[in-house]
């Protein structure tokens, strides 16, 4: 008996030694086919060395914000110095508690892995990897090998990993980790999650923040703080406790941050960009000017491989007014259009046509995401409902700039970026009353002077297929004439058309192509009442000249781009600038619109919104009130608007779709927050401090009467009403007139 049951031990050990030689034989085989290359090469000392993480290239705006990114993975590499020690120490409790005394492998997880992940199949066992075998899975990956792949990706990143470590110092592979590792999101590396979690750099995060970040990396989503707090808020204590454990943090403490919230400030610059329609203008420049650096240098960088910083001319401080000011005036004025709609029935007119023309519209309800004024939402709506939602929706672009060297300081191209992309600075559209500054200025050029009296009389223009004029109040006066700079700072149309014929189609020309507009070649006098269709971008451009002595500056954006080192790669050299009218000429100029401020159509600055900057504008307002235009500007300072909807059809049926009541409570809310910051104010809002001969032609009467009425009225100086008098009153006028040459002499004795 004893001798069977010693034979059949002998069996069975020498069964269990055969097993275990030929398992040693063939983990040995695995290993040595792994290392030569049998299963994809593996990198030498000198791949490793060459190891560069690719990195996003920043935006930033000229107050020190970051505004954007460009990348293929959205990474911002660190330095050393710029990770906290706490940041460290919490990696390093969680993840690999032994990693400064290993290789590169750790035995005793070695053998975790190859036991229970690789024998038992367990592979929720397969953890136990050490930072620098996980190093490697980030910056390699894991390829597919069919039953063998586990083992064999284990097998080489213990290889890759050993030679990391004969290659790289221990500080230098952590901050490769640090650099590398995913955490959910499209976002990659620790400086990254701590600016979308937290909104701020690595170097400033607190213990319990990195805590949260360190507790991502065993599943990016599961303890995503953003998605799932509880679970996120439930593994940052875990490991503040670890790192109790590892003598990293005292309990104290760690009980004293257990008890905080976790205090996310999330910013996901893709999908709340607050300057998006900018930063995509600023990578198409970005890219020119590296297109330019190549060609000069020789050599090529990578827009989003490179870690470049763009340092760009926004002021983010202004664009945020600028949005505000979108939102509070559009959100109200919108519920103003949809009841206008509503009751001329315009939807069900419009959903008629929809599905006469497109029959296979939708009417199922399904969930869409919705950009509202109040949020972007996910709504249950048919398809139809959708496109109505966006057909007749307002929209405004706001841009801003410096006339004198051509920075962009604000820049908002629509409702929202990431749901409504089309950029309307640079839409065109028709430009209405804020071109007849253009026409003005010609005359000026032409030497017409201010006090030239123009002819307000509704005619019809047989040449032009008889076309009949009106002024926007629909009122002339047939025996009277008005001052050239009263038809100006009024807007009105009837002494416009006069002035079109005295000028000539060919002056006008001249200076449109000056000022680079569209090229044009019809002789139609209606240009002269803005028919054209301009973008706000070249209407802006335009106005910058008459705010800058009559120099056209070209816009610009950066200001300076260097390399992830800090490099310079380029700087912004002096703005060019073209003279497309003369100093006296942009000064008139300026002064006429400043009267359309005091008096004219934009008053309202003043009476509602008690705007008390020296300020020159101009409104427009097309025919139909599909556009609302509103510019105003000051020597260091060019700011318009532009709302309406994406189509002509839709619009206002009434003055709330004017230049005045649609437009110009944009820009009002963006000057009122200028002219309470000290520091802007002193920035933006100049004086034009323009010589008292400039106010020269206020002396001539807005009105002049013709015939005999004509000269008994100035032969006793009695004033007729005209077509303005609903807003403005003969002994109103005089009061206007008199306080101007009050501050005229004022300006003279000082």
């Amino acid at each position: 008996m004893q001798l069977k049951i010693r034979k059949l031990l002998k069996t069975i050990l020498k069964y269990i030694s055969i097993v275990t030689f030929s398992i040693i034989l063939l983990i040995g085989l695995l290993f040595l086919l792994v290392y030569v290359g049998a299963f994809g090469k593996i990198p030498d000392k000198s791949a490793l060395q060459a190891i560069s993480n690719e990195e996003a290239s920043l935006v930033y705006s000229s107050d020190s914000i970051l505004i954007g990114k460009y990348f293929a993975e959205n990474r911002t590499n660190i330095k050393w110095d710029q990770v906290p020690v706490h940041l460290k120490n919490a990696l390093i409790a969680t993840e690999d508690k032994r990693f400064f005394t290993h290789k590169g492998y750790d035995n005793r997880s070695y053998f975790r892995v190859l036991f229970k992940s690789i024998l038992l199949g367990d592979k929720s066992g397969g953890g136990g990897s050490t930072l620098t075998q996980q190093l490697v899975k980030n910056l390699y990956g894991r390829n597919d090998f069919g039953f063998l792949s586990l083992p064999v990706n284990k097998i080489k990143e213990i290889f890759i990993a050993s030679r990391f470590e004969e290659v790289y110092t221990k500080e230098e592979l952590l901050l490769l980790y640090l650099n590398s590792v995913p955490f959910g999101e499209d976002v990659y590396g620790v400086e990254s999650a701590a600016n979308r979690y937290f909104n701020k750099p690595a170097r400033n995060l607190k213990i319990e923040e990195s805590a949260v970040l360190v507790g991502m990396l065993k599943a990016n989503t599961y303890f995503n703080p953003q998605l799932n707090p509880k679970n996120s808020l439930a593994r940052r204590n875990l490991i503040l406790n670890l790192m109790v454990k590892e003598k990293y943090l005292k309990a104290k403490v760690a009980d004293s941050l257990a008890k905080l919230p976790l205090n996310l400030r999330y910013e996901n610059l893709n999908l709340n960009a607050p300057a998006g329609y900018f930063v995509y203008q600023v990578k198409k420049k970005a890219l020119e000017l590296l297109d330019s650096i190549k060609i000069n240098t020789g050599k090529e960088y990578n827009l989003e491989k490179d870690g470049l910083k763009i340092y760009t001319t926004l002021n983010m401080q202004v664009q945020e007014f600028s949005s505000k000011a979108v939102k509070n005036h559009l959100e109200p004025m919108q519920k103003l259009l949809d009841k206008e709609l509503t009751r001329r029935r315009v939807k069900e007119k419009w959903y008629s046509s929809q599905k006469q023309n497109f029959s296979n519209l939708s009417t199922q309800k399904r969930k869409v995401l919705l950009f509202e004024w109040d949020s972007i939402r996910t709504k249950d709506i048919s398809a139809i409902d959708s496109l109505w939602h966006y057909y007749k929706m307002l929209n405004a672009s706001v841009l801003i700039t410096n006339p004198k060297n051509g920075a962009v300081i604000t820049w908002i191209g629509g409702n929202n970026f990431r749901m409504l992309p089309f950029d309307m600075v640079l839409s065109h559209r028709q430009i209405a009353s804020a071109f007849k500054p253009i026409l003005y200025a010609t005359a000026l050029e032409t030497g017409i002077e201010p006090c030239l009296y123009l002819e307000n009389e509704e005619n019809t223009y047989a040449g032009y297929e008889d076309w009949e004029p009106q002024n926007a109040n629909r009122a002339s006066t047939p025996d009277s004439t008005v001052a050239f700079w009263y038809a100006l700072a009024n807007s009105m149309n009837l002494p416009t058309v006069d002035l079109y014929f005295k000028v000539g189609r060919e002056n006008l020309l001249n200076t449109c192509n000056r000022l680079n507009f569209p090229h044009f070649t019809e002789d139609a006098p209606s240009n002269a009442l803005g028919t054209l269709d301009l973008s706000l971008y070249e209407i802006i451009r335009a106005y910058s000249a008459f705010a800058n002595q009559g120099r056209m500056t070209e816009l610009v954006m950066i200001n300076k781009i260097t390399d992830s080192d800090g490099n310079t790669l380029y700087i912004r050299k002096s703005a060019q600038q073209e003279e497309v009218f003369s100093a006296e000429t942009s000064q008139m100029i300026t002064a006429i619109l400043q009267e359309t401020i005091h008096q004219g159509t934009g008053s309202k600055i003043r009476s509602r919104y008690g705007i008390q900057a020296e300020l020159a504008g101009k409104t427009g307002t097309a025919q139909n009130h599909s556009d609302a235009w509103f510019i105003a500007y000051t020597p260091d300072l060019v700011i318009g608007t532009w709302v309406g909807a994406s189509t002509p059809d839709v619009h206002f049926f009434s003055n709330n779709g004017s230049g005045s009541s649609l437009a110009l409570p944009i820009v009002a809310q963006v000057i009122k927050g200028i002219e309470k910051d000290k520091e802007l104010r002193r920035r933006y809002l100049t004086p034009f401090a323009f010589s008292g001969n400039v106010y020269s032609f206020l002396q001539c009467e807005p009105f002049k009467q013709k015939g005999v009425k004509g000269f008994f009225s100035r032969l006793f100086h009695k004033k007729e009403k005209n077509d303005n008098d609903t807003l403005n009153s003969p002994k109103k006028e005089k009061r206007k007139v008199k306080s101007f040459f009050r501050k005229l002499f004022k300006g003279k004795k000082e």
